[in-house]
């Protein structure tokens, strides 16, 4: 993308308020995984893969049934401390280049541990992930992400 191209972008975010565009909420949609990234009170990073959804200007990722460490997370701690977080999605081609490219949405997480918005996020989890609908997920909370601030490069093409 040439410098040029990347302003245009910024400059047409700008203009509509720094929602996601058309491009960058179908290469959101066509992502199967995430990296997610969150903070503890004293900024130290952690980063985990995550599956999610995403609707409108939120995005929803639930606690599956995978064996886990600890019972409370280092992300939901993290969020209880600290609820800034930044999601990334990204496609790499190691033959092509001009291929590349990757979305980080930023923005305030809570977590959702029940209710109507809590059980519909799981719901269209489960739809998307096929490997969701075994578990049970109703007790596991789900983390829920106010969009703030939409940050792309490359190209957000949905790759097969």
């Amino acid at each position: 993308m040439t410098p040029a191209g990347d302003k245009a972008a910024k400059d047409k975010r700008a203009a509509k308020g720094n929602r996601l565009t058309v491009q960058e909420s179908a290469f959101l949609d066509k992502s199967r995984i995430a990296y997610l990234a969150t903070a503890d009170k004293r900024g130290e990073p952690h980063v985990v893969p995550v599956c999610f959804v995403h609707v409108g200007m939120e995005v929803f990722i639930t606690i599956d049934q995978k064996p886990k460490r600890n019972s409370e997370l280092k992300r939901l701690r993290n969020i209880a401390e600290n609820p800034f977080v930044a999601l990334t999605v990204d496609h790499y081609d190691d033959s092509d280049w001009s291929k590349l490219g990757w979305l980080m949405l930023r923005g305030e997480a809570i977590i959702l541990r029940n209710g109507s918005p809590h059980n519909a996020a799981q719901e269209i989890l489960r739809h998307k992930y096929c490997q969701l609908r075994k578990m049970e997920l109703e007790s596991l909370p789900v983390i829920a992400i106010q969009i703030a601030k939409v940050t792309s490069w490359g190209d957000l093409t949905p790759h097969a």
